[in-house]
């Protein structure tokens, strides 16, 4: 059985933070333009409302993680997990997107038709699983780039065996009671080190279990510049202000990274010591062997996992897993750590476009093959965009970005009486990986995404400053962007 709903000029998948900042610039700059927005969960708020385990926060600063068109009110600079969601649905709510949102609506198959000039998108609708069809003139997906529906999980021996709950945080159990427990977190990343220092104030004991380093940078709570400049001016100029400083250290720190990286490795370890003291072995449990910003930099504000440490509420051990058994796991070294659960942060699955099956007069689409134009649209491709933030800022930061140029194409092919416009490459491009880091969840499934060139429009070259001008303020005069 089918159903078909009313056909709109614009259908964005995905009501999370970069689906309702695009409906809301939609409503800001194409008033007249008829959208949809499908997501496949029960509530709004993507990510922050799917993870739910103990701290989560948000892991960049929320002056430039925040929506450019609605600054950060809050004087905290990193927010939790609620937080966010609240300012996603404030947000919703203001430009009147709810309204807007088809819930429990998994988008599974989306066909371009070259004769009539229209997408038609098939989801299956609530638990009934009805299949729903809508055409539409262009799509802007916000899905993400990982599976939400299984994180990753290494195959380790033995976990059978073990006689506790063994938990990916992607899916925390409500009823997890962890309080004078003795707890192991497997992971060196960004939930591993907020779920340290959150749970380590409840547990009978904490290990953070890792294979290898992660760099981590102690930051304020409360970002010091905003504080100074809130007495003086409205929230609203503090928080733009702020947001422009954050980028432009943002990218001075990755730029020292690239051609300095022994400078930042040097500073970020210093800190550290600064942390733990002298007598803690920080060669061996905070010193990567890669350079700064291969992997995302991780931050703890006001240093908090440094606080759990150093007061014996948790401590970090750096070994390799032989094996899980009925008390706990088995290291190759020979150490036995005990435990009662073992949480597994161990990362994500990436999955390309949500899933979604696309095709283009009735052939399907491999976006293996495709490459990315302007870090969002795809090479022969009509009519879609899609949305991926920065791997080296905040992400918000490019899905504003994305959006806005997004508005900016659809007003001109309004004025000029276009109904396509599509992505063609003229001349040589070399190829290149899309994303260039080296994190263990993009090496497992780089082979899944498309690819990149080695020059414009055709390079995603991860900086602010030159997508702005690009993106915001360039015109739409490309020789390799077809209008019909």
């Amino acid at each position: 059985m089918s159903k078909q709903l009313e056909s709109v000029d614009v259908l964005i998948i995905g009501a999370g933070l970069s689906g309702i900042g695009s409906a809301c610039q939609l409503r800001r700059n194409c008033p007249d333009r008829t959208f949809a927005i499908f997501e496949s969960r029960t509530n709004i708020g993507g990510t922050w409302d799917l993870f739910r385990y103990p701290g989560i926060r948000s892991d960049s600063d929320m002056y430039t993680f925040s929506y450019g068109f609605k600054p950060w009110r809050d004087a905290s600079s990193v927010a939790d997990g609620a937080k966010i969601r609240r300012y996603i649905q404030e947000t919703a709510a203001e430009y009147d997107v709810t309204r807007h949102i088809h819930y429990q609506h998994k988008v599974i198959s989306a066909h371009w038709s070259s004769a009539h000039k229209h997408w038609t998108v098939t989801a299956l609708a609530g638990e009934s699983g009805e299949h729903v069809t809508l055409t539409c003139q262009f799509i802007l997906s916000c899905s993400g780039y990982y599976d939400y529906d299984e994180g990753y999980t290494p195959d380790f021996a033995g976990t059978d065996q073990f006689h506790g709950p063994i938990v990916h945080p992607q899916h925390w159990p409500d009823t997890l009671d962890y309080r004078d427990k003795r707890v192991v977190v497997i992971g060196s990343g960004a939930t591993a080190i907020t779920l340290v220092p959150t749970m380590a104030r409840e547990t009978a004991s904490l290990v953070m279990l890792q294979r290898s380093p992660t760099y981590i940078a102690d930051i304020p709570l409360e970002d010091p510049t905003a504080m100074r400049l809130r007495k003086w001016l409205p929230v609203a100029w503090a928080s733009r202000l702020t947001r422009w400083k954050k980028v432009l250290y943002q990218i001075y720190v990755y730029r020292l990274s690239r051609k300095r990286p022994k400078v930042l490795r040097h500073f970020l370890l210093s800190e550290v010591r600064k942390q733990l003291g002298p007598d803690y072995d920080v060669k061996t449990h905070f010193t990567p062997n890669y350079n700064p910003w291969d992997q995302r930099l991780c931050a703890v504000p006001d240093g908090d996992l440094f606080d759990a440490i150093r007061e014996g509420r948790a401590k970090v051990v750096t070994d390799h897993i032989d094996r899980f058994n009925r008390e706990g796991i088995q290291l190759k070294s020979g150490q036995q750590l005990d435990a009662d659960i073992v949480i597994m942060a161990t990362g994500l699955n990436l999955k390309f476009a949500g899933g979604v099956e696309y095709q283009v007069d009735n052939k399907k689409l491999d976006f293996t093959d495709r490459f990315i134009f302007r870090g969002m649209m795809f090479s022969d491709l009509p009519n879609m965009a899609f949305t991926v933030g920065y791997t080296n800022s905040s992400w918000t930061l490019k899905a504003d970005l994305t959006a806005s140029y997004v508005c900016r194409l659809l007003n001109k092919m309004a004025k000029c009486g276009h109904s396509t416009v599509t992505p063609r490459m003229i001349g040589s491009v070399e190829e290149e990986p899309l994303l260039d880091f080296s994190a263990g969840y993009v090496l497992r499934s780089r082979d899944q995404f498309p690819k990149q060139g080695d020059r414009l429009p055709w390079k995603n070259y991860q900086n602010y400053i030159k997508d702005f001008i690009t993106l915001r303020l360039g015109g739409l005069k490309d020789k390799e962007l077809e209008f019909r």
